[in-house]
């Protein structure tokens, strides 16, 4: 009776593993399954303090806004200088009347961290005063200020 068990147990266990190589065959034989993406980059560190940033001069157009009333759209072509990321960055633009008095403002929030050499272009859209004679930026970020650069072009 036991040997018969042992026989028994043996021809399952080789039908297990005939079983098993038979698959392991059907697998090599199918085509590659395709390369996985490539990992993501990994992400920089964020900047304290003070975080350097380029920036091309803006160009200033009137125009309709994306609600449809008569504007001013700003466009700014930004790049990080530094070594890590800039979280948080936030630009906002304010419009004067002659007599220096605020009249309207936009801004603008980056909602992912701006990784080292990483280009974005942010568009800020105002709405159309009479009064309105000059602007001015204001860069900042999550953790500090900014210090801008004027470059002639990015790279």
């Amino acid at each position: 009776m036991d040997r018969q068990r042992h026989m028994l147990m043996a021809l399952a266990g080789v039908a297990l593993l005939a079983t098993g190589a038979s698959a392991d065959q059907t697998r090599a034989a199918q085509p590659a399954a395709p390369a996985a993406a490539a990992a993501p980059k990994r992400l920089a560190a964020p900047v304290r303090g003070e975080a350097p940033l380029g920036y091309l001069k803006p160009v200033i157009k009137a125009g309709k806004t994306k609600a449809g009333s008569d504007g001013i759209i700003t466009t700014f072509r930004l790049k990080n200088l530094a070594a890590g990321a800039i979280a948080g960055l936030q630009v906002e633009e304010f419009w004067y009347n002659k007599a220096g008095d605020p009249v309207t403002g936009s801004n603008y929030r980056h909602r992912t961290p701006l990784q080292p050499g990483e280009v974005i272009t942010v568009v800020l859209e105002t709405p159309r005063q009479p009064a309105m004679d000059r602007n001015q930026y204001s860069f900042k970020h999550a953790n500090g200020t900014i210090k801008t650069t004027l470059l002639q072009k990015l790279e």
